[in-house]
């Protein structure tokens, strides 16, 4: 695994090859990043939030990139272990490390963030839930942006927050919007 760019760019860690985990192939996670550039101002710092964050990839780029503060939440023990030894190795501050199950954490999560990564495993069934679970429960701040990877049979193209679509390979990324509150 390795990080793209920022201030970590270039630096490697290796993934245990016994682990579950199907990080995002660094080409969908470096045109995922290139299509974020149009959508989030990184040099303004904003919260994020990596869900079902497995080797900790998108974290690390988002830490790399410079998000002021990145919470990571990951179920599985030896995944969550990596990613602390990852985030030890760099001695970066601005990451939270979470083991928990994503859906008991949003349950109880009372913070909002500007973006909101989500790589669930493609057959969990409560994968179509989560747009609406995030959305709803009001987890992005105004004009906050989620983004789902899924597999090629999930289209969210009908939800009302849906902005778009992108495939790379069998990496499928949709994005949604949260409302922007008009002043009265």
């Amino acid at each position: 695994m390795r990080v793209i760019t920022g201030k970590y760019k270039g630096r490697h860690f290796e993934v245990p090859r016994t682990f579950k985990a199907r990080p995002t192939t660094d080409f969908a996670k470096e045109n995922l990043f290139n299509v974020l550039n149009g959508y989030l101002d990184f040099d303004s710092a904003p919260t994020a939030l990596d869900l079902f964050a497995g080797t900790g990839s998108i974290t690390l780029e988002l830490l790399s990139r410079g998000c002021g503060r990145v919470i990571s939440v990951e179920k599985d023990n030896r995944h969550f272990a990596f990613i602390q030894q990852v985030l030890r190795a760099l001695r970066d501050e601005q990451c939270i490390a979470i083991r928990s199950d994503v859906f008991r954490f949003l349950s109880r999560c009372r913070e909002q963030f500007d973006f909101i990564f989500a790589d669930p495993p493609y057959a969990l069934p409560e994968l179509e839930k989560l747009p609406a679970l995030i959305l709803e429960n009001n987890l992005l701040t105004a004009d906050g942006l989620f983004v789902l990877e899924h597999g090629k049979t999930n289209d969210f193209s009908a939800h009302p927050l849906f902005i778009e679509h992108r495939a790379y390979g069998s990496v499928n990324f949709s994005f949604f919007r949260a409302a922007v509150s008009i002043p009265e």
